[in-house]
């Protein structure tokens, strides 16, 4: 899969913000295999992967839901817990045993409403999120869909 850009927590976030942010995590673990979430369920927690991988995939009709990305160390697991509606636009799976930081999305939002400092870093950093998984989706969809593939070789 794609190199991760900057959806990686310690260099996105100064380090005051990651401390912040940090003080609202709980430390969970799944057996791979577990979905953490499904495409259009409600977002209410997100992850930092502390250890192991986590498969980002969408729904095809009539097929197996495709794998758009692996995620790994320090990456970000989910964002749609930012943004109205909060419904998660892709699903996601423990592809090996994951240890993780959760976060609880209310408990965050809450946070970068009261310190609108903070609420722009977060909001930043989930922004280069964003714009990197919409990337790796359109790449990913075109390997798998398209007569020609992306054109880029891995």
């Amino acid at each position: 899969m794609n190199a991760p850009v900057t959806t990686n927590l310690p260099r996105a976030l100064p380090a005051e913000h990651r401390r912040r942010l940090m003080s609202a995590a709980r430390e969970v673990s799944f057996p791979a295999g577990t979905r953490l979430f499904e495409e259009g369920g409600h977002a209410g927690h997100f992850w930092i992967v502390r250890t192991g991988t986590v498969e980002l995939d969408m729904r095809v009709p009539g097929r197996q839901p495709a794998v758009i990305e692996a995620l790994g160390h320090n990456e970000l697991v989910g964002w749609s817990w930012l943004l109205a509606p909060h419904v998660w636009h892709l699903g996601a799976e423990a592809a090996t045993p994951l240890r993780a930081y959760e976060f609880d999305a209310g408990t965050v939002r809450a946070m970068c409403q009261a310190d609108p400092e903070f609420g722009r870093a977060v909001t930043a950093w989930v922004g280069e999120v964003v714009s990197h998984r919409l990337q790796a989706a359109r790449t990913r969809l075109l390997d798998l869909y398209a007569p020609y593939g992306s054109g880029t070789r891995r």
